[in-house]
């Protein structure tokens, strides 16, 4: 599997432009898919320590695959970035990707895109319980319409998750793509997304509790930073992007950076189309409280 794990790092010359990589420094990368990142920012001056967190087995696997020319300079932890503890090290900079790895979107069996048919499952800790099958099958439509409203701004969450609690039960994703299609209007069918997008992300979102655990890291990650040090993140919808954004101007210990996020570039756009989205926001460490 690791040498199928691959994920094209997005917004990267921009991202370690804004972390001003300081010769000798010692960085975080809190969600280190397959290693794109921690690469540039190991390569970006002599002397750089990293560390590398990811929730899954096989981005951590193959990104020790990647980066195995650092040795000791770069060191791996599996789990969630919110349940990290750093103990004494404060860093220079630290990074977080937020975007599903390439990988996790087109190896099928990981049933994140309705590209593929596949077992709805959606877990990037595949030691965890809950899958994407578990709540499109068992919870009760007030509750799924409610999911896909907040977390996939679906506004057309009631009557889809109608037609999901008509037809149900559910395998595969795209059985479940195929139900969503059916459930709304003809020229909402073949818009620009297909219907089913904004579904997808939602139950993401929920298997992962993603929107919690970021929470989570927001508030804790500034204190991880020495005075200087610089946080970046890269969301890809709004509901990230508002946390980050909130996050980083009400925080006492951290001064905003970027006022407006750092898009893609035409050039990046058009070699990585997945980057279109992505919003990169950083904020450096204060010496003392204002």
């Amino acid at each position: 599997m690791t040498n199928e794990f691959y994920h094209l790092p997005v917004l990267s010359q921009e991202l370690i432009t804004g972390l001003m990589i300081r010769p000798g420094g010692h960085y975080l990368d809190a969600t280190l898919g397959g290693g794109g990142h921690s690469k540039l920012i190991l390569a970006g001056a002599p002397d750089v320590q990293a560390i590398g967190i990811d929730r899954d087995g096989d981005a951590i696997a193959a990104a020790q695959n990647n980066l195995q020319d650092y040795g000791n300079r770069v060191q791996f932890w599996q789990g969630n970035f919110a349940q990290y503890q750093p103990g004494a090290i404060l860093f220079d900079g630290i990074i977080a990707d937020l975007g599903v790895s390439s990988a996790q979107f087109d190896i099928p069996e990981r049933g994140f895109s309705f590209r593929h048919t596949a077992d709805l499952d959606m877990r990037m800790d595949r030691n965890q319980s809950l899958t994407a099958a578990e709540i499109i099958n068992d919870w009760d439509e007030v509750k799924l319409a409610k999911i896909f409203y907040e977390y996939g701004e679906e506004r057309l969450s009631r009557q889809i998750a109608r037609r999901i609690v008509e037809k149900r039960p559910f395998q595969t994703t795209t059985e479940l793509a195929s139900a969503i299609a059916s459930s709304v209007p003809g020229k909402y069918r073949y818009g620009r997304i297909h219907p089913a997008t904004r579904v997808f992300q939602a139950l993401r979102i929920v298997v992962n509790g993603e929107i919690s655990a970021l929470e989570t890291f927001l508030s804790l990650a500034p204190n991880w930073l020495k005075p200087g040090g610089i946080i970046g993140i890269i969301s890809f919808h709004s509901l990230e992007d508002r946390l980050v954004k909130h996050s980083f101007r009400n925080s006492p210990w951290l001064q905003v950076i970027t006022k407006k996020p750092i898009m893609a570039t035409e050039k990046e756009l058009a070699e990585n189309p997945r980057s279109r989205s992505a919003k990169l926001r950083l904020a450096q460490r204060i010496s003392i409280l204002i």
